[in-house]
């Protein structure tokens, strides 16, 4: 692969992390927009922290001004759009901030985007691409069987589905009223090293470590696809480089398990890495909580399409996948406990308070 000039968008997060880690280990050149929310840390980027061909700048996606400025500066050959508010619970307590980043920002982004590659020369024009990264959650939900591509239709069923819903709606329209060479990606559920802990597989990774209550939503029946978050990253670099202007690509896992599978193999995992006498089954831990409002019954991409035009396919088993995270938490709990502290969150229930107020 050449070398390329990446602006990534909320490098600081999960994913976006993981993106930056890898582009600069790789020889590419990474200019890494974050605004450091509760989620972002550059705690998460330190191992490249100090490479000459890396640079972080705080900043918002909506300020122009600043965003502008970046682009006449760095020159990206793409910009790796991942910045975004991810978490389906703080959608629910909170739309507003997801509206604003989601919707608004990538507005800004797009138009920024817009103007810079109308002025590049021809060859640079060429290559330029703007990777806008999105989630399977905008399909809205399955039944028992099937699997989402390319051409299902948006059926977001939460704040957060629809503010990533309206962005790849926005991304489609600068391809086809501008020509912008927007590539846009649909992916199924993360995990790995540095994942937030108010995300699932984190969460009960530490609640269980702590001894605490292990909350599943409902009878844990709803499916989701795991993908690990270095598998995504190759697919995101193979979209950045080499996805056609205009087209989606789903990103998926081929790892369907129900949430309650998903703790009860966290559960085994830790057992056998940590035994607890006072606690030798984690998963008696297990307690099962009101639902989530709106909660979608089953998440799944068909990935035919990238391994068909990128050659893309994911490496991890969801087995080793979760080893490998548990593995990773257990030997960084600094990092956790720093970004916990930042982020001001202590492990308990998001979008609570709604759903308890709709079940009174």
């Amino acid at each position: 692969m050449t070398s390329e000039r990446f602006l990534v968008t909320g490098g600081a997060g999960f994913i976006g992390s993981a993106f930056v880690r890898r582009a600069v280990r790789e020889g590419h050149r990474v200019l890494n927009l974050d605004k450091l929310t509760y989620a972002g840390s550059l705690l998460s980027v330190a191992e490249v922290s100090d490479s000459p061909t890396y640079e972080h700048v705080r900043g918002d996606i909506g300020d122009r001004a600043l965003v502008r400025a970046l682009l006449a500066r760095f020159r990206p050959t793409a910009i790796v759009h991942l910045a975004a508010e991810s978490h389906v619970d703080r959608s629910i307590d909170a739309p507003a901030a997801f509206i604003e980043t989601n919707v608004v920002g990538t507005f800004a982004l797009l138009a920024e985007a817009l103007d810079h590659w109308r002025a590049l020369a021809d060859d640079e024009r060429t290559r330029f691409r703007f990777l806008h990264v999105s989630t399977d959650e905008v399909f809205g939900t399955l039944g028992a069987t099937g699997r989402f591509d390319e051409r299902s239709p948006y059926q977001p069923n939460s704040p957060y589905s629809a503010s990533k819903a309206a962005a790849d709606h926005l991304a489609r329209a600068w391809f086809h009223t501008y020509g912008l060479p927007v590539v846009t990606t649909n992916c199924t559920n993360n995990y790995g090293p540095y994942q937030f802990p108010e995300k699932l597989i984190p969460l009960i990774i530490l609640r269980a470590l702590a001894g605490r209550p292990l909350p599943v939503y409902g009878t844990g029946a709803n499916v989701r696809d795991w993908l690990f978050v270095d598998d995504h990253v190759d697919a995101l670099l193979l979209a950045a480089t080499g996805g056609r202007p205009g087209e989606t690509y789903g990103v998926g896992g081929n790892a369907e398990r129900s949430n309650l599978e998903v703790v009860r193999e966290v559960c085994r995992v830790l057992d056998a890495l940590v035994p607890n006498r006072a606690v030798p089954d984690r998963a008696s831990l297990i307690e099962f909580v009101v639902d989530r409002p709106g909660h979608d019954f089953r998440y799944a991409m068909d990935t035919a399409k990238i391994a068909r035009e990128l050659g893309w396919q994911p490496r991890e088993s969801f087995t080793s996948g979760i080893e490998r995270t548990v593995a990773w938490y257990l030997a960084n709990d600094a990092w956790c406990r720093a970004v916990q502290g930042a982020g001001g969150y202590a492990g308990d229930r998001l979008g609570h308070a709604v759903t308890a107020a709709a079940t009174s």
